[in-house]
């Protein structure tokens, strides 16, 4: 049996299941709305407490439908499913924070979320087009502060609509500033990590300030629809194949245990059943110290969820270090 890793990790409103179900599915492109219902049913009937979405991922009603398909038949209570979801670029207006996450309750067929995440810290034109562009094809940005749009999540604790609130895609200097006038501090942040890039100094930064670090991309996402061929693929990786090989467990696991080690949730993403009842079974083995630092080698500073259409915005958190 492992040691050192547990099974959740305590947030406001109950505790955080350090193994959830993401499903961003590339806009469909990678899993339609039945296979992200299906996933999530399959997912909680071999024992997924933890559902990852977003409104911008556009399946929040498949999720609450296999949400609640898993309620109706008595293997779940709401009660017991950890369930995030996020506010989108184009409803930061203060005016408008409260009137998406109803919205995005709606969808999910629920009355509160667990975790409410700002998804990005750039806001665009206000209004239900995710992606508003003008006649030249570009992004119509919005001026809205993220600190206003925090001081608007705030407010959604007190009415009930989310128990935790949280950010995600925040650089060091962002969070600094929303710390300065937080009276409810982020309890999360959901960033991008995986074995090319740790992101260490940013999730010690966030541990240090007192939020869990959840890693989206934690296989650094191979099926992603915009991979460049010299982008390399963890699933190649001579170490991680010996790693695997002496494990007896299959180079996701030992990449998702790895990051459990570091103290981060992850959230790996899949609609395939088999792999979905594999990336749960990540608590019965250990990673050596040796092994630890032979995976973190990997290391290369190399960010693939880069957000480019929103390079120019000022709010744009990547131009900095971290």
């Amino acid at each position: 049996m492992s040691s050192g890793v547990a099974l959740t990790v305590p947030m406001p409103g109950k505790p955080y299941p350090t193994v959830g179900l993401g499903t961003f599915t590339i806009f469909a492109k990678t899993g339609g709305a039945d296979e992200v219902c299906n996933a999530v049913k399959f997912a909680i009937s071999e024992g997924y407490r933890h559902v990852d979405c977003a409104l911008v991922y556009d399946n929040e009603k498949a999720v609450g439908d296999g949400i609640k398909a898993k309620i109706d038949d008595g293997t779940i209570t709401r009660n017991d499913v950890y369930l995030t979801t996020k506010l989108w670029d184009t409803h930061h207006n203060p005016d408008h924070v409260e009137g998406a996450l109803r919205k995005s309750l709606r969808s999910l067929q629920t009355d509160y979320v667990d975790l409410f995440l700002v998804h990005w810290p750039f806001a665009f034109k206000d209004g239900d087009d995710p992606f508003p562009k003008d006649a030249d094809g570009n992004i119509i940005f919005a001026d809205h502060d993220y600190v206003d749009t925090w001081k608007a999540m705030e407010k959604l604790v007190g009415a009930g609509l989310a128990k935790a609130i949280g950010i995600s895609n925040f650089n060091k200097k962002q969070i600094e500033r929303v710390l300065e006038v937080a009276t409810i501090k982020p309890a999360n942040i959901q960033i991008e990590s995986h074995p090319y890039f740790l992101n260490d100094r940013l999730v010690t930064f966030c541990k240090q300030h007192g939020m869990t670090a959840t890693a989206y991309a934690p296989l650094a996402n191979p099926s992603r629809t915009w991979k460049s061929p010299d982008e390399p693929i963890i699933f190649d990786e001579q170490v991680l194949k010996d790693i695997s090989a002496a494990k007896g467990k299959s180079i996701a696991q030992v990449v998702l245990r790895f990051h459990l080690q570091r103290g981060l949730v992850v959230i790996p993403k899949s609609i395939t059943p088999a792999r979905i009842k594999e990336n749960l079974q990540l608590y019965d083995f250990d990673l050596s110290e040796s092994e630890m630092q032979q995976i973190a080698g990997l290391d290369r500073n190399l960010r693939f969820f880069k957000e480019g259409m929103a390079a120019s915005h000022k709010y744009y958190g990547f131009h900095d270090e971290f």
